[in-house]
């Protein structure tokens, strides 16, 4: 046991968390072949919640602490403003271009055609239905499946289909809580950043309100004389070096926590061997376009991006420069794999930012957090893809003007999105609805919607580093690390 303990020991953090990756896919598997899923669920997955909570306790007053810390730094607001206009407007860039980066792919690839004929017919039949019957929606294309009598065959399979979908209890929960965004008003977004009590907003997680306040107190502090500031800006400075620490004495049983929380997603997801198997195989073609989109956008645009900033600035290579933004941003985005969540790997990811690829703390601690909130532009390309899968599957033909509201409304959609796990889901509910598509469709999507919000986390992360990055370099505050 002592020498297993050291062999991790000596490892990188990284490779740890890829072995505790490995190994939690392993034990789910050995656990459903042997009965072992309910010794999982009871004794093993609790660990990786309880790694999740420890995770969500720092980051709250670690952003808290963090952005206050960083605006507390400047020497004046005007530069703060200037920060922010740069944060949100690279955020959005990153996200059209993922967005548009998803419906090239699937419009390339049509995953939605590698469906039987016959299932596709009965697809659509369901769809027809479907607009019939709900009020205010109409056809998006010009075929009608229903009024041919070569269809007639698959109309009672059609119609199970429906009132199958519609019966969908967890889908139909969804639905309501994408309702209750549609329907807000355009100024509401607005209105929900402003905390009426902070103390409300800490017990909720609301971090778009937390950093809203923390900017407020911290231009607050900056516009008073120093000497009336000082132990304030002490106690902050103080508290935000706490919270850091803990993120590192956290981090060092990283591994171990990992591996509970994959083997418990994998356990809760699939009770035998066939259904593991499953979650792997089905809609294959489809979770193989969004990997590769996701994939495209991690080694591809963010890396190659930084690298030609970074080649340009320092005596590193291209090459050199590309390998040296992926390795510091390795650890942030293996745990964003595994947490499925850019709020509770934030603490991470600002380390990593930090330390790793030296960016200075007050952009750090200022744009991280904003973009882990904002910036999901893994998400939006997901969106993109599954909206235009779910047409495809249905015979439906979307046209270049549905596909550019599907653009609007999944850069809109990323923003209001919740930064913890399958909050996409919701999200992308509000785009089928854009497009008068059926929202109960997102229950095809479901057996592997757990997998695929891991790995489109990974892409909101590595997106969040970039651009804190980039507003790095063009603020002059960017220390390569080589």
């Amino acid at each position: 046991m002592g020498s297993i303990i050291n062999f991790f020991k000596r490892q990188p953090l990284h490779v740890n968390i890829i072995l505790g990756l490995v190994l939690g896919v392993l034990w789910s598997y050995l656990s459903i072949v042997f009965g072992w899923n309910e010794f999982t669920l009871d004794w093993i997955k609790p660990f990786g919640t309880i790694f999740i909570n420890l995770l969500k306790l720092i980051a709250v007053p670690l952003v808290l602490f963090s952005i206050i810390s960083g605006v507390s730094q400047l020497s004046d607001a005007s530069s703060l403003g200037r920060m922010g206009a740069k944060t949100i407007g690279f955020y959005l860039i990153t996200t059209v271009f993922a967005v548009s980066v998803g419906l090239v792919l699937v419009n390339v690839v049509k995953p939605g055609s590698f469906a039987s004929d016959e299932q596709r017919i009965v697809n659509r039949l369901s769809y027809e239905l479907w607009v019939e019957q709900t009020d205010g929606v109409e056809y998006v294309d010009d075929k009608r499946f229903l009024s041919n009598s070569a269809y007639t065959e698959y109309s009672g399979e059609a119609r199970e289909k429906l009132d199958r979908d519609l019966a969908n209890k967890g889908v139909s929960d969804k639905i309501q809580a994408a309702k209750s965004k549609k329907d807000s008003s355009p100024l509401d977004f607005i209105v929900d950043m402003v905390p009426s009590n902070i103390f409300i907003s800490f017990n909720k997680n609301l971090m778009l309100q937390i950093i809203v306040f923390a900017l407020f107190f911290g231009i607050a502090i900056i516009s008073l004389p120093k000497e009336k500031t000082a132990g304030v800006k002490a106690f902050v400075d103080g508290s935000n070096e706490v919270f850091i620490k803990m993120v590192e004495m956290v981090m060092k049983v990283a591994p171990f926590f990992v591996f509970a929380l994959l083997a418990g997603v994998l356990a809760t997801m699939a009770h035998t061997e066939e259904e593991l198997l499953e979650i792997f195989k089905s809609l294959g073609v489809y979770a193989i376009t969004v990997v590769a989109g996701l994939a495209f956008m991690v080694f591809g645009v963010y890396p190659v991006i930084l690298a030609t900033v970074i080649s340009k600035k320092t005596s590193l290579s291209f090459v050199q420069a590309y390998k040296y933004f992926l390795k510091g941003i390795r650890p942030a985005q293996l745990l964003a794999f595994s947490t499925s969540s850019s709020a509770a790997t934030l603490p991470v990811t600002m380390e990593c930012v930090h330390e790793n690829l030296g960016v200075d703390e007050e952009i750090s601690s200022f744009v991280l957090p904003i973009g882990a909130t904002v910036n999901m532009d893994g998400t939006s390309l997901y969106q993109a893809i599954a909206v235009i899968f779910l047409a495809q599957f249905h015979f439906i033909d979307l046209t270049i003007a549905d596909q550019m509201i599907i653009i609007l409304t999944a850069t809109l959609a990323s923003i209001g999105s919740a930064a913890v796990p399958s909050a996409g889901l919701i999200m992308l509910i509000v785009v089928l609805q854009s497009v008068n598509l059926n929202p109960f469709w997102i229950a095809i999507i479901f057996p592997i919607d757990r997998i695929l919000d891991m790995c489109r986390t990974v892409v909101n992360v590595t997106g969040d580093a970039t651009v804190s990055t980039i507003v790095a370099q063009t603020e002059g505050k960017l220390n390569y690390k080589v």
